[in-house]
């Protein structure tokens, strides 16, 4: 899974969407097999909480890769599973804050769709979402996360700059919070160019 996330943050660092993507998936995959696997076979909820997790994230990060390569049915039948995952992790314990995340985001970007979009996602199964509540939660998981703590920042500040409009406090805490991440991670260009094309607003 981390190696998965890497070469994921690779291909983002170099603008390629692209990059490795055959590899990428086969490790996803992987990961997400041997955490099913390890959620079948826990033998306390603590440890089912946390191969949940990994099988939530694994699942969340294929739906993504779907999603970018034009796949849209496994997009959806991925971000089903994670939402699922996620969900039988919280049931057991409430306080996985990392958990939160990939709800979040499910839930925002079904929030954020267009009108036959949504409409489709709930034909399928998909339900709705609530752009205020995954807001909350990603900005949860940013404050009290522990695993998922920076990519919740990163996406909570993304997703405060497409809900700015005139508002210029949100552009200055979502500068706020890549610009702790850019410290935090110095040689991650990413975070650089969020901050170059977001300046600071007058």
């Amino acid at each position: 899974m981390l190696a998965a996330s890497a070469l994921i943050w690779e291909g983002a660092a170099n603008s390629d969407d692209g990059f490795l993507a055959d590899s990428v998936d086969a490790l996803l995959t992987e990961a997400a097999a041997r955490a099913e696997r390890g959620a079948a076979d826990a033998t306390t909820d603590s440890a089912r909480v946390v191969q949940l997790f990994w099988l939530g994230t694994a699942l969340g990060y294929r739906a993504r890769q779907a999603d970018l390569h034009g796949h849209l049915w496994r997009a959806t039948r991925d971000a089903r599973g994670m939402r699922n995952a996620l969900e039988r992790a919280l049931a057991l314990d409430s306080t996985c804050v990392d958990c939160e995340l990939g709800l979040a985001i499910y839930g925002y970007a079904l929030a954020r769709a267009s009108a036959l979009a949504r409409l489709v996602a709930r034909i399928i199964g998909l339900g709705g979402g609530n752009a205020e509540l995954a807001l909350a939660r990603m900005r949860h998981v940013g404050e009290s996360g522990t695993l998922a703590r920076n990519e919740a920042q990163w996406l909570y500040a993304n997703a405060l700059v497409r809900e700015a409009g005139s508002d210029s406090l949100l552009v200055l805490e979502a500068r706020r919070l890549v610009g702790e991440l850019a410290a935090r991670f110095p040689d991650n260009p990413v975070f650089r160019r969020f901050l170059d094309a977001t300046p600071a607003p007058p």
